[in-house]
């Protein structure tokens, strides 16, 4: 039987949404949905992994804070956490979604506050634990990221709670990501796991993945694992495609759309717009 106490949704955004398409909205969406919640989803934004911008803080508290059936909030980690008790904040969550950017920064700044175990606690508690990009790799023991610096190199250093690697954005076509994940693979520097196409999730439950889905048609997830010579197998995982209708009105997706647009076009090397739409040159 499943384990749907504990629930994972790792996606890879819509890096290049088509003006009037399906875009990461939806994948947000669902992994709110995913969530046992009452009235209200009590929804928990931890953006650390852009250093807790201003902008991106301000794109997802607009997105969130009206919303009569979403209880929102925001975890800022900088300067000093911006609650009083992180512990009880994060307990007392129906979903906590991490903001894609620099995935090694993320885990140091994670694990200097404790986090690491007071989100496994989280996730042992039932709430939902989601996010794209680099909050996509952070659940898993590791994956590609240019966070070093302009190459891809492996990451190491995930929280594990999925026991695999994790490959974003496999088909982006300005980085090799898809050929990276696999040489990786390959040669043991990361150990066997799934990549994600631009638009699709992997919904775990506990550590078995329940089922991929994706807002785009024809994308996919992989099985990537050593094939014992020296290569990699991998095979190919048809996610199942989400309805179309967008959960909340198509004002506010407008609204994420704008704001997403304007940090693709102001924000360092390094770092991601709110939800997953990048630009180019950036990692998770």
């Amino acid at each position: 039987m499943p384990d749907i106490r504990r629930q994972i949704f790792a996606y890879s955004g819509v890096l290049k949404p088509v003006p009037g398409g399906r875009d990461t909205t939806s994948l947000v969406e669902y992994g709110i949905g995913l969530a046992d919640a009452r009235s209200r989803t009590r929804l928990c934004y931890i953006p650390t992994a852009v250093g807790d911008s201003r902008e991106a803080v301000d794109f997802y508290t607009s997105a969130y804070a009206d919303q009569a059936d979403v209880e929102f909030s925001v975890l800022r980690l900088f300067t000093q956490p911006s609650v009083p008790d992180v512990r009880a904040h994060l307990l007392g969550q129906d979903v906590i979604l991490v903001e894609g950017g620099s995935v090694v920064n993320l885990m140091a700044v994670w694990r200097a506050h404790g986090l690491p175990q007071i989100l496994r606690e989280c996730w042992e508690a039932g709430v939902v634990l989601t996010g794209s990009s680099a909050g996509s790799l952070c659940w898993h023991l590791g994956g590609p990221t240019d966070s070093f610096g302009d190459s891809l190199a492996p990451f190491t250093d995930g929280l594990g709670f999925v026991p695999y690697s994790n490959g974003v954005h496999d088909d982006l076509d300005d980085q090799p990501r898809r050929r990276v994940y696999r040489e990786l693979v390959a040669d043991g520097q990361l150990a066997a796991g799934y990549a994600t196409e631009d638009g699709v999730g992997l919904h775990y439950a506990g550590t078995a993945l329940q089922e991929a889905v994706s807002v785009l048609p024809g994308k996919q997830a992989w099985r990537v694992e050593p094939d014992g010579s020296g290569g990699y197998a991998e095979q190919a995982i048809t996610p199942r495609l989400l309805n179309s209708s967008h959960p909340r009105p198509r004002v506010l997706t407008a609204r994420i759309e704008a704001v997403a647009l304007r940090l693709a076009r102001s924000e360092p090397r390094g770092q991601s717009a709110p939800g997953g739409q990048l630009r180019p040159g950036r990692d998770p």
